[in-house]
């Protein structure tokens, strides 16, 4: 199946002042069409062409001669988890089940914050920071490049990109003050809770 861009689920503008339209104006229609692009044509004509974007990034994963296939697919399938990790108006705490959720495996909130924001800070180079369910845990983990918690049979529930791109045009080369915001003013809770509720 061919694999669409999906649109954003936001307007351009709609998660000002923190990040600009034109930082998701490229980051959305330029990298991560260029990844859906990317994938579809590799794709094409061979059995993978009928497999969903996930059973794709598996099934690449660690094949060197599919090195290439794997970094599109994975990184169209992750900007997808990115952008519905943010809305405007976010931030603050998470509730319910995934607040209870969080309070048990991490202690308290605070303790997630310090986390994820470590992993996101020492993510060398270009990356992502991960809250992921393992073996019904939840543990924050960072990845390199376009790797993703599906081929270690995790389940995503929220992420945030670290490759530049994602903030330098709104945060320059200050990338903990990108995460600051992402926590405080971005993320998605209600889009995490529901990737916890679906396990």
């Amino acid at each position: 199946m061919v694999y669409a861009l999906p649109d954003l689920p936001y307007d351009y503008n709609a998660l000002d002042p923190h990040i600009s339209a034109r930082t998701l104006e490229f980051h959305h229609d330029k990298h991560h069409a260029a990844y859906v692009t990317k994938c579809n044509e590799m794709t094409q004509d061979t059995p993978m062409a009928d497999m969903a974007i996930a059973e794709i990034i598996k099934s690449a994963y660690g094949d060197s001669a599919k090195a290439g296939l794997f970094n599109n697919a994975a990184q169209a399938w992750n900007h997808t988890f990115y952008w519905n990790s943010m809305k405007p108006g976010g931030g603050g705490l998470p509730s319910g089940a995934l607040a209870a959720k969080i309070n048990t495996d991490f202690g308290n909130y605070d303790n997630f914050k310090a986390a994820f924001k470590e992993a996101g800070a020492t993510q060398f180079g270009s990356g992502w920071a991960w809250l992921v369910l393992d073996n019904g845990t939840l543990k924050v983990t960072k990845t390199p490049n376009a790797e993703n918690p599906l081929v270690h049979g995790q389940t995503p529930l929220l992420t945030m990109d670290v490759w530049e791109h994602a903030y330098y045009l709104d945060f320059q080369n200050k990338r903990p003050d990108y995460i600051d915001t992402f926590l405080s003013s971005l993320v998605n809770w209600d889009f995490a809770a529901q990737q916890l509720s679906a396990t």
